[in-house]
């Protein structure tokens, strides 16, 4: 079952920090809805208090994490250590999105925290109500290689109308019809 905690405490974030990747989940209401799972670099999280992380995301080919959140908010974060000692690491809460042109100071002041480009999208915010830690004995050992830089280069290419134009196309509507913050 695993230990559970109010908050973020000093050795998760340790933990935390040492991952190169999180997962991050979200679901519609809807039970016929589809649930989404979502790999993340760990570079782009940020933990702003002991129950307040955020992250700085990229723009996809979907856009179902926002969909989901505008709907219900519902989200949960997951570490998970592919190298050193056994361990997995939760975060539920609520969530919500921030984007550049909400013409509030929240953007302002998050984004400083990241090294905002082109590729970015938004700022995922969860407030985190609960925290979980388990064993992780059965997830295997990996090696980390590095970072790709795909999804810069990418929206580089694409420019500021076209990546305007995509996210207009793929990122408006969820696979289940639900409208993103985005328009």
């Amino acid at each position: 079952m695993g230990k559970f905690f109010n908050e973020i405490l000093d050795h998760h974030k340790d933990f935390i920090a040492h991952q190169k990747i999180f997962f991050v989940a979200t679901a519609p209401l809807t039970s016929s809805g589809h649930v989404n799972l979502s790999p993340k670099d760990n570079a782009s999280f940020r933990i702003l208090s002991n129950n307040r992380v955020a992250y700085m995301d990229i723009i996809g080919s979907g856009n179902e994490t926002a969909a989901h959140l505008l709907e219900n908010g519902r989200i949960t974060f997951m570490f998970c250590a592919f190298d050193g000692p056994p361990n997995i690491l939760r975060l539920y809460g609520k969530g919500y999105s921030i984007l550049s042109d909400d013409g509030n100071d929240e953007w302002n002041t998050l984004s400083r925290y990241f090294d905002i480009h082109m590729a970015t999208r938004q700022i995922i915010v969860g407030d985190i109500d609960m925290v979980q830690t388990s064993c992780g004995f059965s997830v295997p050992l990996y090696e980390y290689l590095g970072e790709r830089d795909y999804a810069i280069k990418w929206a580089e290419k694409k420019g500021e109308q076209g990546l305007a134009d995509y996210k207009q196309e793929k990122n408006r509507i969820s696979l289940d019809g639900l409208p993103t913050p985005l328009y």
